[in-house]
């Protein structure tokens, strides 16, 4: 199968490649650019574990071949964090917050909220729930996940976070 050449911008830096025209760009991400944040859940779309944010959109990027991506800018987990490695407020929310398990759904959960939190800084626990509903999670019971998110809108906006009373 012949291939065709492929240039977007990944985390900031431009980056070029040959793909088939049916790989899908999850892989080309993972396999060609050797970032393996973004995970391969399901193949289908429904898991979000392969979500990347695209040209200012939440992608699942197991929908997607690379050659749709021509000219794209993308942000993998591995451009949110700062240059010097300081972790981006999602990624000190779940951290402190204990949003995660087993970390599958992690990367795609972050980058989705990421999306929520620009389009909304200061969303609602029910926005919360809606905005990350198209990313499963199978071991949280998403509780947590919400509260990294809350805490991670407070940082962004410059307040203090306030849990709940329970």
């Amino acid at each position: 199968m012949q291939k065709m050449h492929v240039t977007m911008t990944v985390n900031g830096e431009t980056v070029e490649g040959l793909v088939e025209p049916r790989t899908l760009l999850i892989h080309f991400i993972r396999e060609h650019l050797l970032l393996t944040g973004a995970h391969i859940g399901c193949d289908t779309g429904h898991c979000g574990a392969c979500t990347l944010d695209i040209d200012g959109k939440s992608v699942k990027s197991c929908t997607m071949f690379a050659v749709q991506a021509e000219g794209s800018s993308i942000v993998t987990i591995e451009g949110l964090a700062a240059p010097d490695g300081t972790l981006h407020a999602l990624q000190e929310g779940f951290r402190m917050m204990h949003g995660l398990q087993c970390g599958y759904c992690t990367p795609g959960m972050i980058l989705r909220a990421h999306r929520l939190l620009i389009e909304n800084p200061n969303p609602t626990e029910a926005e919360i729930r809606f905005g990350i509903s198209g990313n499963l999670c199978r071991c949280t019971g998403y509780q947590n996940i919400v509260r990294a998110i809350q805490y991670a809108a407070a940082k962004l906006n410059g307040t203090q976070f306030q849990e709940a009373a329970e």
